[in-house]
């Protein structure tokens, strides 16, 4: 693509302002062309020029782009815009507005048998991914790549697949994985023509080679790199070259040429306002500073701040705000360290609740648009029974049968659609209930033991804390840590039963070696407050459940029995078999504080809230709605019996296995949305 002299650039860039100003139609002159006669490529070349130094500019001709491929019928052209449009949002970290335009790209190169395109952006829903630091899911996308490039003999794509599987094993620092990748990589590229993949897959060899300690190896790619990217169109990649090689001079002790370099990139960067460039580069400055000389630090960094805010990158800036609060702690200036601490838990507060914001708005949207429908089907319903109505009085006479037969069909009709509407109308108050309290639990339960991990942690960084209070500290941190690890991994499960179902996998089970298992488990608990466990299951009972979920259950039943009995108190797990009606009876005892009997009811629904245990342990409310779903799954019961100040009783039963009666496994039966649970629940046990 032929550059632009200066002075032709001035002129667009006046002549479209000019254009906006007057409200007139910009008669853009560019590629020898007039706006109205560029084409999709000439969209492309315009927004790859601009998209790092005006990247408003970029946005502008994407978007003019995709309407004329739109207005064309253009659908490749369409994917071609909306794959750029989604680069730009990764740009400014904005992953959630990239992936769908990425989506809709790929959806239309399937179904042009584009396979170079799809590749191309299958690699990009990886970047993404591994942007946010899901480096699996990311990894996931660049093998798919690679098979539809393999399938479709795309050297280029299969190059691009193989440099980017080995970012993703460097951003997990698996080195002699990424290696492996970037060989392969590197042994097709000698087979193409050189590009900027050319330069990436040497800025990786140096990565690599630098974290490995191989310096010699990795200045030999890198300086190879800058060498080749002197060229115009490469600049951005020769910034990042010569920052990676002072990273690799500031590894060897050498500071000060890595902050020549660095200096150099700087200019650079400024030169061609890139400024994504210039952040990586300002912030490089201020960590190779450091310690060493903070006031440096501190300018490159403050400048790094405000190039930022003036570009709107808010992940970015709380990313810096972050830093720059590391910075004057070591300084010891804590009152700057804490605000700006405070600024950085703001604006990532406010982003979290503004992400919050869209997704209720478009559960508002949906809503609104659910009762659209039931308008109009309400009134399509008022119009037939009008209709029916008319037919009436003018039939009357000739067939009153008939009326009266089509009167009552519209009757039955309508007392169906309203137990549908009623039907319809409770799964969404049930929808609601889960996220009520999945919203409850992140707000409450899991965030708080979080940001008391966080201000632990901030408070143990500091040398002044010794002795006895930083043990204490180490304690509280352990415990918290402990607290929220037990709500996630809670809060997981249980999103999982929500959104897959559950499996279920019915075999023979003796519960006698599960329970004594998870005795073993919360022995230590109990030993800590003087609590006799007393196990009384007989070995000779054997059950037909799936082990998993029973051993779920009687570890919640025991640590909450535990959890609710004081010093020196009992608990009991017995099992009776009951032949005549074709179950076993297994009870968890305690000698605990017990349940007021306004709880008693509620302590298996999804609105049941937590309690804290005699030594204010914690837990959530999940494990008792999972251990329900869990017993009526394998076709039992769960209830409970409570004396408050005198303890609790919890009671499950499960279908005892006699002789000759075949196991059944199932897998595929569990219900696997709230209103299939619903209608099962309301069948009558059938025992196996």
């Amino acid at each position: 693509m032929p550059l632009l002299n200066s002075k032709l650039l001035i002129f667009i860039i006046l002549y479209l302002t000019v254009g906006l100003v007057t409200a007139q139609t910009p008669k853009l002159t560019t590629f020898g062309k007039s706006s109205s006669a560029l084409n999709i490529s000439d969209y492309d070349k315009l927004v790859k020029r601009y998209r790092y130094f005006k990247p408003d500019s970029a946005v502008y001709f994407a978007n003019m782009g995709l309407l004329q491929a739109r207005r064309q019928h253009d659908e490749e052209g369409v994917a071609v815009m909306l794959n750029q449009l989604g680069m730009m949002d990764d740009n400014r970290g904005d992953f959630d507005l990239s992936r769908p335009k990425y989506l809709d790209a790929l959806a239309i190169y399937k179904k042009k048998h584009n396979a170079v395109g799809e590749a191309a952006v299958i690699v990009r829903l990886g970047v993404v991914e591994m942007r946010k630091g899901n480096y699996d899911k990311a990894i996931g996308y660049f093998l798919q790549s690679l098979q539809v490039s393999e399938r479709s003999k795309n050297n280029f794509g299969r190059m691009e697949a193989y440099l980017t599987l080995g970012e993703g094993y460097l951003g997990q620092r698996k080195f002699e994985t990424a290696l492996k990748y970037l060989n392969t990589a590197e042994q097709i590229n000698e087979t193409l023509p050189f590009s900027n993949l050319s330069l990436n897959i040497y800025n990786n060899f140096g990565i690599v080679y630098r974290e490995l300690g191989a310096s010699a190896k990795a200045k030999s790619y890198l300086e190879k790199g800058i060498m080749l990217s002197e060229e115009p169109q490469y600049q951005g990649l020769n910034i990042t070259l010569i920052n990676n090689l002072a990273k690799v001079y500031n590894k060897e002790g050498n500071k000060l040429k890595s902050i020549d370099l660095q200096k150099t990139a700087l200019a650079k960067s400024r030169t061609i306002e890139n400024y994504l460039r210039e952040l990586q580069t300002l912030t490089g400055l201020a960590d190779t500073y450091g310690a060493t000389n903070p006031k440096e630090a501190l300018r490159y960094f403050t400048e790094a701040l405000n190039l930022v805010r003036d570009k709107g990158a808010r992940k970015q800036e709380i990313d810096i705000l972050g830093r720059l609060s590391e910075l004057y702690k070591s300084q010891k200036k804590f009152e700057m360290a804490l605000l700006m601490k405070e600024q950085q838990n703001q604006m990532a507060d406010s982003l979290f609740y503004k992400s919050m914001a869209k997704q209720v708005v478009s559960l508002q949207a949906e809503h609104q648009l659910y009762k659209s429908k039931v308008s109009v089907k309400n009134l399509q319903q008022v119009n037939n029974t009008q209709r029916v109505q008319r037919n009436f009085y003018i039939g009357l006479a000739v067939a009153l049968l008939i009326i009266m037969v089509i009167v009552g069909y519209y009757f039955y009709r309508t007392r169906k659609l309203n137990t549908l509407l009623n039907t319809a109308n409770d799964d969404l108050q049930e929808s609601n209930k889960v996220k009520d309290k999945l919203f409850s639990v992140l707000a409450h339960d899991l965030r708080a033991p979080f940001a008391s991990v966080i201000d632990l942690l901030f408070l143990l960084d500091d040398d002044d804390i010794e002795g006895e209070e930083k043990a204490m500290l180490i304690k509280r941190l352990t415990a918290a840590s402990n607290v929220s690890l037990e709500t996630l991994n809670m809060l997981l499960k249980w999103g999982e039963m929500q959104i897959k179902g559950v499996r279920l996998n019915s075999i023979i089970v003796q519960p006698k070696p599960i329970v004594s298992r998870t005795i073993n488990l919360v022995r230590e608990a109990a030993d800590k407050k003087m609590i006799r466990l007393i196990n009384t299951v007989s070995d000779q009972i054997a059950v037909m459940v799936d082990p998993n979920h029973m051993e779920f259950v009687v570890r919640n039943l025991l640590s909450n029995a535990v959890k609710f009995t004081t010093s020196g108190g009992s608990v009991q797990i017995n099992a009776v078999v009951e032949d005549d009606k074709g179950f076993v009876v297994f009870s968890v005892t305690d000698s605990g504080v017990g349940i007021s009997p306004e709880r008693l009811t509620q302590v298996f629904d999804l609105g049941n809230e937590s309690t804290k245990g005699t030594n204010n342990e914690t837990g959530t409310s999940l494990g008792l709605l999972i251990c329900k779903e869990f017993i009526e799954l394998n076709q039992g019961k769960i209830w409970v019996e409570s004396t408050l100040n005198q303890g609790s009783t919890f009671y499950f039963s499960l279908p005892v296995f006699k002789v000759g009666l075949k196991p059944r496994i199932v897998s595929k039966n569990a219900p696997k949305s709230f209103k299939e649970r619903r209608k099962r629940s309301n069948n009558k046990a059938k025992w196996l």
